[in-house]
């Protein structure tokens, strides 16, 4: 994958974890929550539009729903508060309140 910080094999257990008590997280396979997390991370990462995530983290406008869903129940701010004391997860928890969530249509080119 093309981000700068992937998810390792000693936290993807942890998230999954914490994921599955949330109700309004959906979390589907393993792999394919890792990616969508990884995808998160890139846009976190980057600073890029939604439009322009890489193929290989799924379709922008499907991580950017499941995104924005996380954002307005409250699960990343929970998620940042639970491995708050985690040294082990601090490179990988994601700061929604950093990611651009402007409309993806003003993302669009002309």
């Amino acid at each position: 994958m093309s981000s700068s910080r992937s998810i390792t094999s000693e936290q993807l257990p942890k998230l999954l974890e914490f994921l599955r008590s949330q109700p309004s997280a959906y979390v589907g396979q393993e792999d394919q929550c890792r990616t969508f997390l990884e995808a998160v991370l890139w846009i976190v990462n980057t600073g890029g539009a939604w439009r322009k995530l890489p193929a290989e983290y799924g379709n922008w406008n499907t991580v950017y729903k499941r995104f924005t869903r996380w954002s307005e129940s409250g699960v990343w701010d929970r998620m940042r508060q639970h491995f708050a004391d985690d040294p082990d997860m601090a490179d990988i928890i994601i700061d929604h309140t950093r990611v651009r969530t402007r409309s993806p249509a003003a993302e669009a080119e002309k």
